[in-house]
């Protein structure tokens, strides 16, 4: 608190002197803005992070948690209704900032308003919803599903003011927003996982408990320093205001704060851990204690931060900047669109780390004696640097102004990338390199996937017509619904559209080919009509747009459709005879792919038959088929006579 205090006055996010002609929501909320924020903030930390402890890192007892996992949940609860109620409050305290009224001059009507209709009053008050499901979830029951369901929600609850606020304004929210998302959720189970480790160091087996988290904060460190300065950068601008403005020092503060608590948690593995398998406890108190005072600096940091303003440029305001997060795009070329690359966190993350999970996973089977398909590493290897392009490069920037580079992304994310994905069977690698916990009473990432896989929510949506329902309905829902244009003008909206097209269509891939367990055993005939039946849908889908006569999505195309490209309903077109044509390669090739499984599946079939005559013959007894082939010729010479 003391930091979030100093950090306050240093920065410049509270000022008691009272300019004339300048508004001011008087000190009061000038004070309590920021500390109700980090009040919220910490409440939100602890709930994720001892929900997270209760559903992952603790043993259990069967199909329920344990003793010391009950007593998390129900301590989640009363976190949680403080941490709803601290959002609330937020709703108000924010209100009489942005309107520079003291909170008891405000109207009910003008909360309302903020709470409903605009962007960061919404977000509250779905954090504040949020954390209501977690208060009932908490209190619903005690099986491992529901403490998995909610620590799911709690993490969730955490990410909707990220994309709200000075992310979401900024230039190149792509990376601001996403990365400033990702930075809230591993801080805060780094933060509250340890917070929850303390609370049940008496639990049966702390140690291997102590080590499971262990692993968890390393990859929360990783992830935390990675996307605190990738978000740094797009605020700083460059090197030099990290020492020529006192924003830039309290981002060195910060730094620093991670970085003494990445030599804390150095100290935990080398040091720590030891000592708990020799049963000495004290140590891991001493040094977890100093690591949440620092975190806890951090935290107040963090808030501090996010009150003060940037060292950024004054500059008139670009609409067109605040709604795309760039300046307008010159005329396309192939250079351009390869180039000027404009990563999203997200995906770049993804890749990055599917890869390196991908590739490690292959590497202990081969320490362990066991061969993996050089073609199914390609195949996935390849599949994410597709995703990584395609959401990454310069094609990206032309995507948001053309419905027509739209509509090539849409095409790749939705058939190039999910083939390529589910050609490298991952499920499989995952179940054969994922090692068992030591304790069978925890559940480890393979439990929990083999828990997802036999789940009869897979085994629905695996039906090869839902996953052709998911798919068809998709595509001619968002485009004929006006649902495009509120999508692309939102960042979580965007980036839920494009996450859409990748599991959409490797779920109907998945179906289709895959080789992984899980899904549902289908003849190939059948899958191969759903396949027809998927392109004909998609060829329909093209002509039906190639007749349109409106725009789609006029509502945001009309504010960003460059003036140097051809007409909309001309770039429309040009979508539609893309989408079209772009699916008749990776259809023919599927296509092919269901052919050979049929033919194969005939001759493995043909072999049984035949491997049960020879069984018959060497017994002296008649098979099914010498039985149904006597039955035949008996019905043809009645039909004779």
């Amino acid at each position: 608190m003391f930091v979030l205090v100093g950090a306050l006055l240093f920065g410049g996010a509270v000022d008691d002197s009272v300019l004339v002609g300048i508004p001011s929501p008087g000190p009061a909320t000038e004070w309590a803005l920021p500390l109700v924020t980090f009040l919220a903030d910490a409440l939100g930390v602890l709930v994720a992070g001892i929900t997270v402890t209760a559903a992952f890192l603790l043993p259990g007892d069967g199909p329920s948690v344990a003793a010391h996992g009950w007593l998390l949940l129900r301590r989640a609860t009363w976190l949680a209704a403080g941490w709803a109620v601290a959002a609330l409050a937020l709703v108000v305290l924010t209100v009489s900032d942005v309107l520079a009224v003291p909170v008891g001059n405000l109207s009910t009507h003008a909360v309302f308003s903020f709470a409903f209709s605009i962007g960061q009053g919404q977000s509250l008050v779905l954090q504040a919803g949020l954390a209501l499901v977690v208060v009932v979830l908490s209190r619903s029951g005690v099986s491992r599903g529901l403490a998995f369901a909610t620590a799911a929600v709690a993490s969730a609850a955490l990410l909707p003011p990220a994309f709200t606020g000075h992310a979401a304004s900024a230039g190149n929210h792509q990376i601001a927003v996403t990365s400033l998302a990702l930075h809230v959720l591993a801080a805060s189970l780094w933060i509250g996982g340890l917070v929850g480790l303390l609370v049940v160091r008496r639990v049966r087996r702390f140690p291997e408990t102590a080590s499971r988290y262990s692993r968890l904060a390393l990859a929360c460190f990783v992830a935390t320093g990675v996307s605190g300065v990738a978000n740094a950068a797009v605020r700083l601008g460059g090197l030099s205001p990290l020492w020529t403005s006192r924003y830039g020092v309290l981002v060195l503060l910060k730094v620093l704060a991670l970085v003494v608590v990445g030599l804390i948690g150095a100290r935990h593995r080398t040091r720590t851990l030891p000592a708990l398998a020799d049963g000495r406890p004290g140590a891991f108190l001493r040094l977890a204690v100093g690591e949440l005072v620092v975190l806890g600096a951090a935290i107040g940091l963090a808030v501090a931060l996010s009150r003060s303003p940037t060292p950024e440029a004054v500059v008139e305001p670009d609409p067109l900047v605040e709604l795309l997060g760039f300046g307008m795009p010159a005329p396309a070329t192939a250079s351009r669109m390869l180039g000027q690359p404009l990563p999203d966190m997200f995906f770049l993350t993804t890749a990055v780390a599917g890869i390196g999970f991908y590739l490690a996973g292959v590497a202990r089977l081969r320490r362990a004696g066991h061969a993996w398909p050089v073609s199914r590493t390609a195949s996935w290897v390849g599949g994410l640097l597709v995703l990584a392009a395609i959401t990454g490069l310069g094609v990206v920037r032309y995507s948001y102004v053309l419905f027509s580079v739209h509509m090539v992304q849409h095409m790749v994310l939705s058939m190039v990338v999910p083939i390529l994905l589910v050609g490298g069977a991952p499920v499989t690698l995952a179940l054969r390199a994922l090692r068992r916990p030591s304790d069978p009473q925890v559940r480890g990432a393979r439990e929990w996937l083999l828990i997802a896989l036999h789940s009869r929510y897979l085994r629905f949506l695996s039906h090869p017509v839902v996953a052709l329902g998911i798919y068809v309905a998709s595509l001619y829902g968002l485009y004929f619904s006006g649902l495009l244009g509120t999508l692309m003008r939102y960042h979580l909206g965007h980036l839920a559209m494009l996450i859409h097209f990748v599991l959409a269509g490797y779920l109907l891939f998945w179906v289709l080919i895959g080789v992984d367990p899980g899904r549902r055993r289908v003849h190939p005939a059948l899958l191969t009509l759903v396949h027809f039946l998927a392109m004909v849908s998609h060829a329909f889908f093209g002509f039906v747009l190639l007749q349109a006569t409106t725009v789609i999505g006029v509502d945001w195309y009309g504010a960003v459709h460059p003036a140097w490209a051809s007409s909309m309903m001309a770039d429309q077109r040009l979508g539609a005879g893309l989408a079209w044509a772009f699916g008749e390669l990776p259809a023919a090739v599927i296509m092919l792919l269901l052919v050979r499984q049929w033919i194969r599946s005939d001759e493995r079939e043909q072999a049984r038959l035949d491997r049960a005559a020879d069984r018959a013959d060497a017994s002296g007894e008649e098979d099914d088929l010498a039985r149904y082939n006597a039955f035949l010729a008996a019905a043809a010479k009645d039909r004779e006579l």
